[in-house]
């Protein structure tokens, strides 16, 4: 067979969305899936190792190619137009999804404390939450979860990969300075 790596390259890169294994697998059936794996780690090495302008992750559940974040500021000034941005209330909303799903907007309400349908229609319209389904109690509430897309902007995994809440809480506690470590 052809060159296994560059078949590989192509894939991901002529796609629009992360690839998942799997698919690739279909594409080359008669490749072992261990073989693809293998071939995937070692090109994703290869592009840490070259530092050039891309790498190639594994985000949210596939591969894709992606500029490097250090250079995210050089492919803003070419684009010349500022990513879209979520507000506070937005990303709080967002937050709550990612963490609780499923979860349905009462549960968010109750949460935040205030209503949530405008911010819920936003984020379905940015892709960044789905419907997943529906509860089963009186008034059959909406299920809510985030999709595939989320975890691409947030350039993560799998949902394994969200920060933990400890995690979250030493990012906003203050450092202490080395003075207050020895007691100066």
């Amino acid at each position: 067979m052809e060159n296994i790596k560059a078949i590989i390259e192509a894939l991901i890169l002529a796609s629009e969305v992360p690839v998942v294994l799997e698919k690739i697998c279909l594409v080359l059936p008669e490749i072992e899936k261990t073989q693809i794996k293998e071939t995937l780690d070692n090109l994703m090495a290869e592009y840490n190792e070259r530092a050039g302008g891309i790498c190639l992750q594994e985000v949210a559940g596939g591969y894709q190619f992606r500029t490097r974040p250090e250079l995210g500021h050089w492919v803003k000034k070419l684009k010349g137009t500022k990513p879209a941005s979520l507000s506070l209330a937005a990303m709080e909303t967002l937050a709550i999804v990612a963490y609780r799903q499923p979860v349905v907007k009462s549960e968010i309400e109750s949460i935040r404390g205030v209503d949530v349908s405008y911010l819920l229609k936003g984020l379905l319209e940015k892709k960044l939450v789905r419907i997943v389904g529906r509860k089963d109690v009186p008034g059959k509430p909406i299920i809510y979860g985030t999709t595939k897309k989320f975890l691409e902007v947030f350039n993560l995994k799998d949902l394994s990969e969200l920060p933990t809440l400890r995690e979250l809480k030493e990012l906003n506690e203050p450092q202490e300075t080395s003075e207050e470590l020895s007691g100066s």
